[in-house]
């Protein structure tokens, strides 16, 4: 039977229904679905951006503040004050430069962590990078106007016209509602045993959004954590399987064995 592709929902429930023969019932945001086994595999969840709780950021969101660029030409002879360290910060100043009519960039510290050759041509460029400074205050009328910036170690204020504050803090990471369907968790995700099991039989994890003593965050292993949680969820269902299906080769050397090797 080939799987049956259900896009555009969220899963919203996760609920045991039976227990002989085990049975789950998954609640989406449109309709129900029932399963034997499931399978998590929802990288580290849904991102968010990282929000400054300074006076007037939440204020001026959508009205000065931007957490992404979806359009170069919106800065267009702008002045705009970039918040952040990282490569994202870095990039878009230097992206912009040319675009905006001034752009000042401000990072807590004086060490950044974006890619080295990045950060060499942002001091070789127009942007004026303002290291130690942070964010105080936004103000303005209609839209964004100003913003208050401040000196970490020495505590002096400084005030930039600015029409656009862009913020490049970082993404916050939300697993979402599977936090109530009695999962143990950690703060590094879901716990799982060697064989990509959770503490909920039946249900397996697999990819960043897991915890393990073994754990490395990467591409490589998600797929191996993807195909070992498949193989035990067979065997979950169907006690009688190998959870090791043999390889390729091994099949068509059987098939070629059972056939013989006369000559043609």
């Amino acid at each position: 039977h080939g799987a049956t592709l259900c896009l555009g929902q969220r899963v919203q429930g996760l609920e045991r229904i039976s227990e002989d023969p085990p049975i789950f019932r998954l609640t989406t945001d449109r309709e129900e679905h029932y399963t034997r086994t499931v399978l998590i595999a929802i990288g580290v969840g849904a991102f968010a951006p990282r929000k400054l709780d300074r006076p007037g950021v939440r204020e001026f969101e959508g009205r000065g503040v931007h957490y992404f660029v979806r359009d170069l030409q919106h800065f267009q002879g702008k002045r705009i004050l970039i918040v952040g360290g990282g490569d994202s910060a870095v990039d878009w100043a230097l992206g912009l430069e040319g675009i905006a009519e001034h752009i000042t960039l401000i990072h807590r510290r004086d060490a950044f962590r974006a890619h080295e050759d990045s950060v060499r041509k942002l001091f070789q460029s127009s942007v004026v990078v303002k290291p130690f400074y942070e964010v105080k205050e936004l103000r303005g009328d209609e839209h964004l106007q100003e913003a208050l910036i401040v000196h970490n170690r020495t505590g002096e204020e400084e005030r930039l016209e600015v029409s656009e504050v862009l913020f490049c803090l970082g993404f916050v990471a939300d697993p979402g509602p599977i936090k109530d369907w009695g999962l143990e968790m950690d703060s590094n995700g879901i716990r799982v045993s060697p064989r990509m099991e959770t503490n909920i039989p039946g249900v397996y994890a697999a990819g960043d959004i897991t915890s393990h003593p073994a754990k490395l965050k990467l591409i490589a292993t998600a797929y191996g954590e993807a195909a070992i949680a498949v193989n035990f969820a067979k065997t979950f269902i169907d006690p009688s399987a190998r959870a090791f299906p043999g390889h390729s080769t091994e099949v068509m050397a059987g098939s070629r064995s059972s056939q013989g090797t006369g000559n043609p």
